[in-house]
């Protein structure tokens, strides 16, 4: 089963993309900012789902992080936002 964590500091949007991931067979780690999904990025996952504006960390800082990891990389990552 591939993994995918999700990264919105609204619970209403992780909510609704966990709950369509989950139904489409992934496995999925929730965060509510991106210091919080630095904190649970371990392992095995597949791809990360982010918002943007976010507090602590907002999304392209957490887009840089993640790749200063050798383990991730190459990682997809899709930023989800209602930013134009």
């Amino acid at each position: 089963m591939k993994t995918i964590m999700t990264v919105d500091d609204s619970a209403s949007v992780r909510q609704m993309v966990a709950f369509t991931l989950k139904n489409a067979g992934y496995a999925v780690i929730e965060a509510g900012d991106g210091k919080d999904a630095l904190s649970k990025l371990q392992g095995k996952v597949d791809m990360v789902i982010t918002d943007l504006n976010m507090p602590n960390m907002d999304g392209i800082s957490l887009i840089k992080a993640v790749r200063a990891q050798a383990a991730y990389k190459f990682i997809p990552i899709v930023m989800l936002t209602t930013e134009s």
